[in-house]
């Protein structure tokens, strides 16, 4: 049997003596591809600086098979944040400087590059499509194009885990489903689980292995087939409101 990447339970956290989170258990084996869903304000960011280790919680949390005070390898764990909350689109650096940054997580923050820095950079780049653009300035890409790009950026240090919050925030609609269809190929032909953050209940799940529904607590766990066989009205009362697809 293996060893779950990330493991939680009875795991409860409050912010104020506001709950938040309310004994929430779920595990991400090797190779998954989970979507955490839910509404704004669900506990979802939360939940996930819990696993990164940004913010204490009540309950057990393991990472790959250890205690999370215990586990050393943080470089195994590649985190994308919302791009709207996280960049500035007029910092002047190019592609390959931002892919490239992302190799201080390994070699320490004021180590010189190994060697085969351009390599790896163009490596992270053509998995996520963007090869062509290591020249171009971060500014003048799309929103979906700079967000491939801060995939790069996680992927270069080869993670085993790659979390990522809300990453088609300033994704234009039309280019959401080739998005997916990339976080499909990572998780299926470069074997990186990932856990995907996201309030999109309509979102093209058809590459998705699992998903989970919080708020505050777990409302389901299961395989994206179970999920699908869930009454959209069943949905839509976990959201505590109608949800109309546009």
């Amino acid at each position: 049997m293996k060893t779950p990447y990330v493991e939680l339970k009875n795991v409860s956290f409050t912010y104020e003596s506001n709950p938040v989170l309310n004994n929430v258990s779920l595990s991400v084996e090797e190779g998954d591809f989970l979507a955490l869903i839910g509404p704004n304000g669900s506990g979802k960011s939360t939940l996930l600086k819990i696993i990164l280790g940004l913010l204490k919680a009540k309950g057990e949390i393991k990472l790959f098979g250890e205690p999370i005070s215990d586990f050393q390898h943080h470089e195994w764990i590649g985190y994308v944040s919302q791009k709207s909350n996280a960049f500035n689109s007029g910092f002047p650096a190019t592609v390959k400087e931002v892919v490239q940054s992302g190799l201080t997580k390994k070699a320490g923050l004021f180590k010189p590059m190994p060697k085969d820095a351009k390599q790896k950079v163009m490596e992270a780049l053509k998995a996520v499509g963007m090869e062509k653009f290591i020249n171009r300035r971060i500014g003048e890409l799309s929103g979906g194009q700079q967000q491939r790009v801060f995939i790069a950026r996680a992927l270069i240090s080869e993670p085993k885990l790659l979390v990522l919050d809300e990453p088609t925030v300033g994704v234009d609609i039309k280019h959401v489903q080739s998005f997916y269809d990339m976080l499909s190929e990572l998780n299926k032909k470069h074997h990186l689980t990932i856990i995907l953050v996201t309030h999109d209940i309509e979102a093209p799940f058809n590459q998705i292995s699992h998903v989970a529904f919080l708020n505050q607590r777990i409302l389901f766990y299961g395989s994206i087939d179970e999920y699908n066989l869930l009454p959209k009205e069943q949905i839509y009362q976990w959201y505590g409101h109608s949800v109309r697809a546009v």
